[in-house]
């Protein structure tokens, strides 16, 4: 009876708050200053009739219980910390009157604990002994017993590496015995930067987190700004490591290809409530790896304690967020570079087509379905990685490919470039050996040969250097077939207009001469018949020819005569046409080559019929086009009646020439592994069915100064040859072939 008294005292107090508590209720609404999701989510038990009316409750009862009315007041800490506002009934609503403009302390300042302000150390390459890594960021030494009880009781093999924010003696002394228990674990001091972030971006940034099939993150995390601090932080590490059934869920986890977190139930937030005042920084954030930020509702992996995918480290990596950018730390609940990289995530989900999963989404999943994969994948190799007289005539002595790439510069905010290599270096294509590496690396990720350039005019051969000296060191494995790149060479870098080089003619004759030519070549054991019989052949620019239905016809009467029997004879589907439109029976296949025919008008975001639409300015004097790499894949993806029925679908990494036309160079905005994650997870279904032989081909395996590349790069690593990897289903991250 008591009970119920009670509660009927607390209900009529709260529907029939005294009137200065009205006018205290309506000023907190208008002030913008009180955080109904914050104060929602920070108290989860509240009952549902005071969640409807969060103002109503902080006012009535949450004040004087010291509940919080956004992240950063602290009812309790405003009075301790200015002693003449003792016995103030209403500290947040003199804050709203008076403090705010006075400049007072709102929370409680950061603790006292003393952290040393030591150098973020320098870290090597890690071996590997397990397929799984854990990280774990000690800032609260008391938590370590229950993260390692935690990971124990979770059975998974890892490899554990540790971050300890150093705070002197007691964390030399925990480190010692980490050390103890976990003798293999990586132990790495830290300064009290960027909380748990940071040192898990030192690791990324580092690569010591490469290769794994997945990694898990931690913390301990105690949130003090919450009523249920130790509760939450229970959930979300039990979430992602709940005991026996850890190894199961990693299981259905990995077998997602479209999950790119784990997280706990309730730990995938959506909505731009949660945008705090962290969405500018956001948008800087993600055009280090160009993704906007208007382009996805806000939605995120929250806690920062979860699983994530190797797709997810590189596109950290990618961003390149390094210590110096991180602010001071003054226990700022909301608003810091942590808080947005958080927030971030969630877009660079969303740009790979992917997901976040949430524990009970894993337990009540099926399998996924089959996918489709390709029956053969050609990547485009370009062989200009090596000096040439005729380079050095005209471009200057020892001109090669490289030498565009690292006069390249930014033309826009976030625009990486130069784009340098990765792993393999400014390598040099006179050696064989650096073809050998770049197979094994392609057959690694599913590539099951090159499709190489060849330059011929009229008898003359440019760039032939590296598969002469291929052809001559027979035990290198390099599967190739040969593409006639039939341009005249011109000074502008485009194939199609500037002072001409070096003509490409068609004298009286040819077919017969280029067959003659090409024979090494094609007789090689190492070059490619995809049907098992037939040699291919594949031409640029089909319509240059002057009669190209003819001029084929005596290409394939010459093998014959040659002994080679019947080639297999295709053509690029070329964006612009010309002189001699080509019969759809002349080829036995044609290569969407993109970005050719993949750009249409409204995918123009600098350059086209809209103007600027980017959101942000380009470098003075540029010229060029900007385009939407999404709106590329979104058309490739598309339902085409007008594409041949023999059409090998194609996809590009990425896109940008600046490097060889500067400021008029054309960019596809938004390319990265993300994105062609999403591209390839979709064109199984979208396009292999009715792709000539079940093909794909990717525009390039090294196109460096047109940034088309799947080789590893400084800013993404291995990531672009992992998505293919996983798509092809051939290996796992890392994988060389070796």
């Amino acid at each position: 009876m008591a009970r119920a008294r009670h509660r009927l005292r607390v209900m009529k107090r709260f529907a029939l708050p005294a009137p200065w508590r009205w006018r205290y209720i309506a000023e907190a609404k208008r002030s913008g200053l009180f955080d109904r999701t914050f104060y929602r989510g920070a108290n989860p038990s509240l009952h549902a009739l005071f969640r409807a009316f969060p103002e109503r409750h902080y006012v009535t009862f949450g004040e004087a219980m010291g509940l919080r009315p956004n992240p950063d007041f602290s009812p309790r800490a405003y009075v301790g910390y200015n002693p003449d506002l003792k016995g103030q009934p209403a500290p947040f609503l003199h804050y709203l009157r008076a403090g705010r403009h006075e400049d007072r302390i709102t929370k409680e300042l950061p603790p006292v604990d003393e952290c040393l302000p030591v150098r973020p150390p320098v870290l090597r390459g890690h071996a590997r002994t397990a397929e799984f890594a854990v990280v774990v960021h000690i800032y609260y030494h008391e938590m370590w017993d229950e993260i390692a009880e935690t990971l124990a009781e979770a059975g998974v093999d890892h490899d554990l590496f540790v971050t300890l924010t150093h705070k002197g003696a007691a964390t030399e002394a925990l480190m010692a015995r980490i050390r103890e228990s976990h003798p293999g674990a990586v132990l790495v001091p830290m300064p009290n930067h960027g909380r748990d972030i940071f040192p898990f971006l030192h690791l990324v940034n580092a690569g010591v987190l490469d290769g794994y099939r997945a990694i898990c993150k931690l913390h301990t995390k105690k949130s003090p700004h919450r009523q249920d601090g130790d509760h939450w932080r229970r959930h979300l590490i039990g979430g992602i490591l709940p005991g026996a059934d850890t190894g199961p869920l990693l299981d259905r986890f990995l077998a997602d290809p479209n999950a790119a977190f784990w997280v706990a139930d309730g730990q995938h937030y959506t909505g731009d409530e949660w945008w705090g005042c962290n969405r500018q920084t956001v948008t800087h954030l993600l055009r280090r790896v160009e993704i906007r930020t208007g382009e996805f509702p806000l939605s995120f992996p929250a806690g920062s304690i979860y699983w994530l995918k190797p797709l997810m480290i590189a596109m950290l990596r990618g961003m390149a967020l390094t210590e110096a950018i991180f602010e001071p730390e003054e226990g700022q609940v909301d608003g810091t570079l942590a808080h947005a990289v958080e927030r971030a995530l969630g877009h660079l989900v969303q740009a790979a087509g992917m997901t976040i999963a949430q524990t009970s989404q894993l337990i009540e999943s099926g399998p996924p379905a089959a996918p489709v994969r390709p029956a053969f994948v050609t990547a485009a190799y370009l062989p200009q990685f090596h000096p040439t007289p005729e380079n050095d005539a005209w471009w200057g002595k020892g001109f090669t490919e490289w030498t565009n790439v690292i006069r390249a510069t930014p033309q826009f905010p976030g625009h990486r470039q130069p784009m340098l290599p990765g792993e393999t270096g400014f390598y040099d294509l006179r050696l064989p050996e650096v073809m050998g590496m770049q197979a094994r690396m392609a057959r690694a990720a599913g590539v099951d040969a090159f499709c190489v350039y060849h330059y011929w005019f009229d008898g003359r051969r440019v760039l032939h250097e590296p598969l002469n000296r291929l052809l001559a060191e027979t035990g290198t494995d390099f599967p190739f077939y040969l593409c006639w790149a039939n341009e005249s060479w011109r000074r502008n870098w485009d194939g199609l207009s500037g002072e001409v080089l070096m003509e490409q003619t068609y004298a009286e004759g040819f077919e017969a001469a280029l067959a003659q030519d090409l024979m090494p070549y094609m007789s090689d054991p190492r070059y490619a018949r995809p049907d098992g019989r037939r040699p291919r052949f594949v031409i640029y620019r089909p319509e240059d020819m002057p009669d190209p239905e003819t001029n084929v016809a005596r290409l394939r009467a010459a093998w014959r005569e040659l002994g080679l029997g019947q080639v297999e004879i295709g053509a690029v589907r070329f964006h612009v046409g010309g002189e001699a439109p080509v019969a759809p029976h002349v080829f036995d296949f044609w290569i969407e080559m993109p970005p050719h025919g993949l750009v249409h008008g409204q995918d123009f975001l600098f350059g086209g019929p809209g103007g600027n639409r980017l959101g942000f300015d380009v470098a003075p004097g540029f010229e060029g086009l900007i385009y939407d790499y999404a709106g590329a894949m979104r058309n490739s993806l598309a339902p085409d009646r007008g594409r041949p029925k023999n059409l090998i679908a194609g996809v590009m990494p990425s896109w940008d020439n600046t490097a060889r036309r500067g400021n008029r160079g054309h960019v596809a905005y938004g390319a990265n592994p993300a994105r062609f994650h999403h591209w390839l997870s979709r064109i199984g279904a979208a396009r292999l069915p009715a792709s000539y032989r079940g093909e794909l081909f990717i525009n390039a395996w090294n196109e460096w100064a047109e940034k088309a590349m799947l080789e590893p790069s400084e800013q993404y690593g291995r990531a672009c040859l992992d998505v293919l990897a996983q798509w092809t289903g051939t290996g796992k991250p890392g994988g060389d072939g070796n």
